[in-house]
């Protein structure tokens, strides 16, 4: 590490009270595939997903996710439909020279009704 902030990755997170393996068995097949599929002791599923492929900005890899989210099949889009949490978790080292972001893949959502949010992690790693 040269001390400047620079991008790590980014996850997909996402919460629902349908099971999520149909989904994400559907999303690694268009190459963003789970890290885990877990159901919590309070019944709810969570996953966190990631681009089979890794960039080096997180604009190719949200775009990477969005289009296998906008390729899915009904049975997929009714699961990710269910989600109540669908975050871009978008991780950084901070370092400690600072970085200024792009907002390219940033502004643009998967299609309607697959809404998500985008949410930046800085993590002191050095």
């Amino acid at each position: 590490m040269n001390g400047q902030t620079q991008y790590l990755n980014t996850d997909l997170d996402l919460r629902s009270s349908e099971d999520l393996k149909p989904l994400t068995s559907a999303l690694e097949a268009r190459g963003v595939p789970p890290l885990h599929v877990t159901q919590a002791e309070n019944g709810l599923w969570y996953s966190i997903l990631e681009t089979a492929v890794q960039f080096s900005a997180p604009e190719p890899n949200i775009a990477a996710m969005v289009e296998g989210i906008e390729s899915l099949d009904r049975t997929a889009t009714s699961i990710w439909d269910s989600c109540t949490q669908r975050d871009f978790n978008i991780g950084y080292d901070c370092g400690l020279v600072p970085m200024g972001l792009l907002s390219g893949a940033l502004s643009r959502p998967p299609r309607p009704h697959r809404a998500s949010r985008r949410r930046s992690t800085v993590d002191a790693l050095s």
